[in-house]
């Protein structure tokens, strides 16, 4: 399959400006004869079976990890909300995922975003808002919804495209937000309007997000999305779960 760069799209995105450059992880049995000896007291921190598909971290890298952090199979995946092909994944990848790599423990899932246009950009601090527990589900929302909102892009009207252009930071991404549906979607899901406009203010989220895709590109190859980096080998030709998810089940134990 073709890398998630969806032409028709990506155009009506470039022709309002929107794509920028700047934009661009005890011992023996006892004898028979003696009492049984008393089982050793479970630590609280490690319960006999986790609820790993509970379990969410954020990295240095403002990304999010959901399951096992010391799993031994370890994937990435470079995501971007303007991509279609990324909101297939999700959509194919995500019951399979949790239940037979990520609820056993056996493996993890860490999200990246892959910033490639100020709409990716929008919708990723959007998905960061709040306590990192509730990433994944705001991930899932906006990519499940991605041809609701993202199909708002052809009714712009001349107005609306000027404020997407704003120079000011926070008027843009609100803007953005606003005329996409974004807060409507969010608010579903217990946010608050002055909640949403700190977390669509945040600056400085949004340069550390837009050095990590660049990263992304020289270290991981990234050149599209989405994009796997599986036990830290970088998938080349791998675009989509049919892919990924045979290189994955050879790993399983």
């Amino acid at each position: 399959m073709k890398m998630g760069t969806d032409g028709t799209m990506r155009k009506k995105l470039k022709t309002i400006g929107l794509v920028t450059a700047a934009l661009c992880s005890a011992g023996t049995l006892g004898a028979a004869s003696g009492p049984a000896p008393k089982p050793a007291p479970r630590l609280a921190s490690t319960p006999a079976k986790a609820n790993w598909n509970a379990v969410v971290s954020r990295t240095p890298l403002d990304s999010h990890l959901l399951g096992n952090p010391n799993a031994p199979i370890k994937l990435i995946a470079y995501i971007s909300y303007t991509c279609s092909h990324c909101a297939h994944f999700e959509a194919e990848s995500d019951a399979q995922l949790r239940i037979g790599l990520i609820g056993p423990g056996k493996g993890s899932i860490e999200v990246r975003n892959f910033v490639r246009d100020p709409v990716d950009l929008t919708v990723a601090l959007l998905t960061h808002c709040g306590p990192v527990s509730k990433f994944f589900a705001n991930h899932s929302t906006f990519l499940r919804h991605q041809p609701t909102w993202l199909g708002t892009v052809e009714r712009l009207s001349d107005g609306q495209r000027k404020r997407w252009s704003s120079p000011d930071f926070a008027t843009r991404t609100q803007a953005i937000a606003s005329d996409l549906g974004l807060y409507t979607l969010m608010e579903a899901r217990g946010y608050d309007r002055p909640a949403l406009d700190r977390c669509l203010a945040d600056r400085a989220l949004a340069d550390r997000l837009a050095v990590h895709t660049k990263e992304a590109g020289e270290k991981d190859f990234v050149t599209g999305t989405p994009t796997f980096v599986l036990d830290g080998i970088p998938l080349s030709g791998t675009h989509n779960w049919a892919a990924l998810k045979p290189q994955i089940e050879a790993r399983l134990p």
